[in-house]
């Protein structure tokens, strides 16, 4: 690949991040609206033409890694794995 094609396929893949960005915005809003409109009717499903929004509580419980490390260092350690991943950034 020439320095001319990878500048332009930058270029796309700059352009397209940030066309991704503003269509998460909008669908946010979209989102803000509906739950807007759940509240307003105190419901928690909405129904319509082919589509169903809900929006309730959700109870989890998740493990506390920095309290368990804090507390239980050397088990922390014991049973800990250091992994490696690649990472691709592209800066503006």
């Amino acid at each position: 690949m020439s320095i001319t094609e990878i500048n332009t396929t930058a270029k796309d893949l700059i352009d397209i991040k940030a066309m991704i960005a503003e269509l998460e915005a909008e669908a946010e809003a979209l989102t803000d609206r509906l739950k807007s409109a759940m509240v307003e009717r105190g419901e928690e499903v909405l129904q319509g033409d082919g589509w169903k929004a809900t929006w309730k509580n959700v109870n989890s419980r998740r493990f506390d890694s920095k309290a368990f490390k804090a507390d239980h260092a050397d088990l922390y350690s014991q049973y800990s794995k250091a992994t490696t991943t690649t990472r691709f950034v592209l800066s503006v």
